[in-house]
């Protein structure tokens, strides 16, 4: 076979190759059968119907005067400056933690992500009681910290910020681990090779390789933190001006100004659709 019969059946090959593909995509968007295509379109609907029902019932002529008001924007105010609170909570215990169940092989490894990934499915009230448990004024570790600090956590805006931080932080450890498992350790030993410590390698290697993870995670743990309200509300409580976010505040005006837990939700809404619009392309990546 000459040079030019080998480039024409290269030519062929590449021409044939998508068509083919596009061929079976198109079979099989034609042939989708009705008992899959029926439960998949009213399981859209039962996502998206409940979306629309709240833009279709927003308060859009007193919109501006509901989210204007004073307690709507204490509400959000705090809600805001505890969620950015949690995520750097998160952030300084939770990549070095990641890091740990990446790179460290220990005993028992496998239970303690078990652990770290456990407020994922832990009701959060349940999580909020753990707390007191723990951090009360007559907590396992509380009552130290009120003996001998004079800390008291619960019913406080700190409590908020560790009650957001309880729930939000497994977003960002798996965010990081995962990131660091696609990341490619000779990096970091030729690092080390090099003289430099594993707290230098990690710092000026593995930080920059894993930072768009770190940001997905952020990012994650973040939005989980703002829309946090069970562990709230039982660890801290809700009180207007000090611990009441904007979750609670939504609670708290549905049983006496509805248009108000509209607007304040239509705002979560907002934040959730920009998480989604910002980790996109993430995913897209990751696709």
């Amino acid at each position: 076979m000459t040079r030019a019969d080998r480039s024409d059946a290269a030519t062929e090959t590449l021409r044939g190759g998508p068509r083919r593909r596009r061929v079976r995509t198109g079979a099989v968007g034609r042939g989708v059968p009705l008992p899959l295509l029926v439960p998949a379109l009213i399981g859209l609907a039962f996502l998206i119907v409940p979306l629309v029902a709240l833009l279709v019932r927003a308060p859009w002529r007193s919109m501006p005067e509901q989210l204007t008001s004073a307690d709507v924007w204490q509400a959000l105010q705090l809600s805001l400056v505890c969620a950015t609170a949690a995520t750097a909570v998160c952030l300084v215990l939770g990549v070095p933690l990641a890091w740990l169940l990446a790179r460290v092989e220990f005993p028992g490894r496998g239970l303690v992500r078990a652990l770290v990934t456990l407020p994922l499915v832990l009701p959060p009230v349940v999580g909020g009681v753990a707390l007191l448990m723990a951090l009360g004024r007559n907590g396992v570790v509380g009552r130290w910290l009120d003996a001998w600090f004079g800390i008291t956590l619960p019913f406080t805006t700190a409590g908020v910020v560790v009650a957001e931080a309880f729930v939000a932080m497994p977003f960002l450890v798996i965010s990081v681990e995962g990131t660091l498992r696609a990341a490619d350790p000779r990096y970091e030993e030729a690092a080390t090779t090099l003289g430099a410590s594993r707290f230098t390698a990690f710092r000026r290697v593995t930080l920059p390789l894993i930072a768009p993870g770190i940001a997905a995670g952020a990012v994650l743990a973040w939005a989980r933190a703002l829309g946090e309200f069970g562990a709230t509300i039982t660890f801290a409580g809700n009180f207007p001006g000090r611990t009441q976010t904007m979750p609670l505040a939504v609670y708290l005006a549905l049983q006496s100004d509805p248009e108000a837990a509209v607007a304040l939700s239509l705002v979560l809404l907002a934040v959730s659709v920009a998480v989604l619009a910002g980790l996109r392309d993430r995913w897209m990546s990751a696709g």
